[in-house]
């Protein structure tokens, strides 16, 4: 019973990890709350299943392509949308709010798009469905691969942002964004890097999801809240807190589910993302303002 909560929990949490590390670095590097975000990992997860089934192309072949498209995207939508609104807020906390009534927008936006383009039915496919022996414990191998690549993703972010000149640039426009620009640093470029590499991150958490998850136009919205819930527990712009806290998330969610009752597992999240909230409002691992 504790071996298979903490392996199913572990693999759901490296999903909910997966999931959050693009909002972590749109949010925390660009400043940018992204309501929209659910909605930019639908439209990869749906592109990913066409491409399946109209073309069939492997989802494990889609996985290398969609994240360029994905940073693709998130460049024109810093361009055209997003600078904009950086410009006219003059570096004052005016951007998030702007941002949140824009992605709002843009949600509903996306959402009327892929309900004309694909409809309202929920969409699944089965590829790579069957079970792994772990310690005794079934685990599906998709479900596997989606825990690989964000233990590989999340990896591949800190080793960056701790060891590269690009991670360090990263990591003063996070902190002290103000200050950035007298040491040489173009605050807007590492802004549009960090909101363009949060979208190829969704693209890429859409497209493992959509391997084993049933989906909808109109689910959006669910992958958003848990992103953001993560976000917040892991503290705002923190990538190993963002690991963590979607690993902890998701061995919440089994044991809840498992152990007490399914139906309770989201009460459960909200439950502990309020205590959070309101005993370390700038998360579990963010550093004391």
């Amino acid at each position: 019973m504790i071996v298979t909560t903490l392996i199913l929990g572990l693999v759901l949490g490296g999903t909910y990890a997966l999931l959050a590390l693009g909002l972590t670095l749109q949010y925390g590097i660009a400043r940018i709350m992204n309501l929209a975000y659910g909605e930019l990992t639908l439209i990869a997860a749906f592109v990913l299943v066409a491409l399946f089934q109209q073309a069939g192309i492997s989802p494990l072949v889609s996985l290398l392509v969609l994240p360029v498209l994905g940073y693709g995207l998130g460049w024109l939508l810093y361009q055209g949308m997003m600078r904009p609104l950086v410009a006219r807020s003059g570096g004052t906390g005016r951007l998030e709010v702007d941002s949140i009534l824009a992605t709002f927008g843009l949600l509903f936006l996306i959402q009327g798009l892929l309900l004309l383009a694909f409809g309202a039915n929920f969409t699944s496919i089965s590829y790579l469905d069957r079970g792994v022996s772990i310690l005794g414990v079934s685990v599906a191998l998709n479900r596997l691969i989606a825990f690989g690549i964000c233990v590989l993703s999340g990896g591949a972010l800190v080793w960056a942002l701790n060891r590269t000149t690009w991670g360090l640039r990263m990591r003063a426009v996070a902190l002290t964004p103000g200050s950035a620009p007298l040491v040489g640093i173009d605050v807007n470029r590492i802004a549009r890097q960090g909101f363009a590499l949060g979208t190829a991150l969704a693209c890429v958490a859409g497209a493992s999801i959509s391997m084993y998850q049933t989906f909808s136009a109109t689910g959006g919205v669910i992958f958003t809240m848990k992103a953001l819930v993560i976000v917040i527990m892991g503290g705002v712009g923190n990538v190993p807190g963002a690991l963590i806290a979607g690993l902890a998330l998701g061995l919440l969610e089994t044991f809840v589910a498992t152990a007490i009752d399914p139906g309770l597992t989201l009460a459960a999240t909200f439950t502990i993302f309020l205590v959070v909230l309101l005993w370390r409002p700038q998360g579990l691992f963010g550093a004391r303002s």
